[in-house]
């Protein structure tokens, strides 16, 4: 009797422990939910006119550039990086690093407010997708494997950001 009492125990607490972390977890996506509602709503059509056929496949579709090939891969100057599709600011130059992974690599954004994360199951792998937070265009993944002092690394695809080079640190560089 005391044995049916304890696996009765331990399966209670097992059930418990599942459901609040299914409690917590329908908690997280209403929350994504509310937020993912975009502050620009365009129609396809819309978004086809104003982005070439390959941005429109990643900002739109979740497409991916294929690694080494964008532009910027290797590409260290002072400046912002910014949404492709709205403008909205994601990243500074400050905050890049070479990350060998082919695509352009950033330990920290801008603002939180800037990016919204979203768990992504595609492909049989779970990952975390980066998106646009004022447009909802897909940029890329973080991964859990960058540099100090955050640890992360927002991998993003180069035909997703526009730069815009930072005249004032360059001429004090410069000086």
């Amino acid at each position: 009797m005391n044995k049916y009492i304890i696996i009765s125990l331990i399966l209670i607490s097992v059930l418990a422990v599942f459901a609040s972390r299914q409690y917590l977890i329908s908690q997280d996506k209403a929350k994504d939910n509310t937020k993912m509602e975009s502050k620009v709503n365009k129609t396809e059509k819309e978004w086809k006119e104003i982005l070439s056929p390959e941005e429109y496949n990643v900002l739109r579709e979740k497409g991916t550039e294929r690694p080494g090939t964008g532009k910027y891969n290797l590409h260290f100057e002072d400046g912002n990086y910014n949404c492709k599709g709205c403008g909205n600011l994601l990243f500074t130059g400050d905050t890049k690093f070479e990350s060998h992974c082919g695509w352009p690599s950033f330990y920290d954004v801008e603002s939180n407010e800037a990016i919204k994360l979203i768990e992504d199951k595609s492909f049989g792998m779970v990952r975390t997708e980066v998106v646009c937070a004022n447009c909802g265009g897909h940029l890329g993944h973080v991964f859990n494997d960058g540099p100090a002092p955050t640890g992360l690394r927002y991998c993003i695809n180069s035909v997703s950001i526009s730069f815009k080079k930072d005249s004032t640190n360059s001429e004090i560089k410069e000086k």
